[in-house]
This record gives structure tokens, C-alpha cells and sequence, in this order.
């Protein structure tokens, strides 16, 4: 497996798979198209984030999208992780955590001092969160009516 940053065919690619990485990541809530997908993560990548891949011979099997942010209490600068994305047929062979561990690295070299990440409550990822070292930070609470 190789990690490194994508070409814009593959940035292409991935967008295509967004609305699928948004739909799980919000456990359903989302149902977004392309179109929402690319009004969501183009912002982002014009104010500096940008996204690593993981690759099998040259084949995209997964994406972190990390940058910076400030905290919105303190204006501290922190880094960030936007999101984080398998495709199904490569799941349960560890991608997230190398993809997680060089997100991570990736934003340590930049100078961040804390990275975070937002998540919702049940995804199963909250487990490899966990296991490297992430740990609750603030709680978002909602209410039916």
C-alpha cells in the first residue's frame, strides 16, 4: 500500500464516491449527491486542505481529507481531519489507521499541535478513533421535535 497526495483525476475519483463516504459517515442522516459533495470539500481544499490517498497498484482504496482549523471558542489552530473513507471491497485490512497514522504525521510536519476530527455517535469508526489514542472532546446533544 502507497499513501500519498492525489492527481486531480483522482480527486475527480473521489468526489464520485463522496456522496457514499458522506451517507455513511452521517450513519444515513445525508443523502448527498456529487453536486453537495463537491459544495462541501471544495472550500476546504481552496482554503489549503487536501487529501492523502491510500493506493494498491495505482488503484485508489481509500482517502483521508485533512487541513487546518480554528477552535471556536479559543481561535486556536488546530489541524483537522475533514474525512476518512474505505471503499467497501478494501475495509478490514487496516487502510483507515495507516491513513489515520499519515494524516496525522502528515499534520504534526505542518506544526499543528492537536488534530481533531468530528464523528457520529455509533459510527464504527469511533473504534479505530479510539485505539489511536483520540478521545471525546465536546459532545453535540440533540433533541427531536
Amino acid at each position: 500500500m502507497t499513501i500519498r497526495k492525489p492527481n486531480e483525476l483522482e480527486i475527480e475519483k473521489i468526489l464520485t464516491h463522496s456522496p457514499q463516504s458522506i451517507f455513511e459517515g452521517t450513519l444515513g442522516e445525508a443523502k448527498a449527491t456529487i453536486d453537495k459533495a463537491k459544495q462541501l470539500v471544495e472550500p476546504l481544499l481552496r482554503k489549503g486542505s487536501y487529501y492523502l490517498i491510500s493506493t494498491e497498484n495505482n488503484v485508489i482504496t481509500g482517502w483521508i481529507l485533512i487541513g487546518g482549523s480554528k477552535d471556536q471558542f479559543s481561535n486556536k489552530t488546530i489541524g483537522f481531519i475533514y474525512e476518512l473513507f474505505v471503499l467497501d471491497e478494501y475495509r478490514g485490512r487496516g487502510i483507515s489507521k495507516q491513513l489515520i497514522k499519515a494524516g496525522v504525521e502528515q499534520l504534526k510536519k505542518e506544526g499543528y499541535l492537536e488534530v481533531r476530527l468530528s464523528v457520529f455517535e455509533g459510527n464504527q469508526a469511533i473504534k479505530i478513533y479510539e485505539s489511536m489514542g483520540f478521545k471525546n472532546r465536546t459532545i453535540t446533544m440533540s433533541i427531536s421535535l
